[in-house]
């Protein structure tokens, strides 16, 4: 009787869910692209559910400030937190200061959007393609340097990534930031960098860099006329995203609920299109396909800061 107790009382929960208001956890400070995406998606849930969805900026730490929040709330889905690509990385990068374990505390909700990430090069590099970049960093070992926003991020560990599965050295020059790091690449104080396509495509097109490839494993949809790194470099993936999780122990069913609710905003014609003008591929995954995704990419990273004895500033 109380098996058959709780299994009809999950759907009840997700059918009167949410009871007052919802707490949307962005671990970044307000203005930043993760804070605009999460302000245009729970608007349109607060209007969907008619309950308030207050949204909570709690930056630092790598974005682990934000994220215990969610790890250490009630688990019934009224607070929910973003994560992005630091949500894989910071497990095995800030190991001895995590706070949560991120696959025993959180249930993974959805894969919003994706942020497709591209591989640039000043135009005076002395080379257009990524055979030609492999080849001039083995023979001139050490020459190259690659800049990033900061040690640790996605940035710095895509350039270790392809360093490993290229097999080439090159050198890591760390920034407070894109735009420092832009700065100089546009100079030629340093010779490549991976960012975001959507920020480096202004500079492109100002002729004032220069693409060598996508580092997604796929064609985005909304991306076209450059060569992939996977084409040269199979398996090679590197993107990066928005996703959703709340506190381990949510029932499923509000689970389910917050992922088929959120899925249904991102779709609508004029999110998709304002989130796409950003430069961001709407994905809306499953709890299992998220969930995947993260164990994946946790694996991934992993084996990048151990092989390159990365540690966080």
């Amino acid at each position: 009787m109380c098996a058959l107790w709780l299994g009809a009382a999950a759907p009840a929960a997700a059918q009167s869910y949410p009871k007052g208001v919802v707490r949307w956890i962005v671990p970044f400070p307000p203005g930043g692209p993760t804070d605009v995406v999460g302000r245009i998606v729970s608007q349109q849930l607060q209007e969907l559910w008619g309950q308030p969805v207050v949204v909570e900026n709690k930056p630092g730490a790598g974005t682990m400030i934000g994220t215990d929040a969610v790890a250490k709330s009630a688990p019934d889905g009224h607070t929910i937190g973003m994560v992005i690509t630091a949500h894989m990385i910071n497990p095995t990068l800030r190991a001895a200061s995590m706070p949560y374990d991120t696959l025993k505390d959180l249930a993974h909700v959805t894969q919003m959007v994706t942020q497709h990430l591209v591989l640039v090069a000043h135009p005076g590099a002395p080379f257009n393609s990524i055979q030609e970049m492999i080849g001039y960093a083995k023979a001139h070992p050490g020459k190259l340097a690659y800049a990033s926003p900061g040690t640790g991020t996605s940035a710095h560990l895509a350039g270790e990534l392809l360093k490993n599965e290229a097999g080439i050295d090159m050198v890591h020059v760390p920034y407070k930031g894109s735009s420092p790091a832009l700065v100089d690449l546009v100079a030629g104080r340093v010779q490549l960098m991976v960012d975001v396509y959507h920020s480096a495509r202004p500079l492109v097109d100002g002729r004032k860099l220069k693409v060598i490839a996508l580092t997604s494993e796929r064609r985005p949809a909304n991306i076209s006329g450059y060569p992939l790194l996977a084409e040269s470099i199979p398996g090679f993936n590197v993107a990066s995203f928005f996703g959703l999780v709340v506190r381990a122990g949510t029932p499923r069913a509000i689970v389910d609920k917050i992922y088929a609710d959120t899925a249904r905003v991102l779709n609508k014609p004029d999110v998709k299109a304002r989130l796409e003008s950003m430069g961001l591929e709407v994905v809306g995954s499953t709890p299992e396909q998220f969930e995947s995704f993260v164990r994946a990419e946790l694996t991934k990273w992993a084996k990048v800061i151990r092989a390159n004895n990365i540690t966080a500033d």
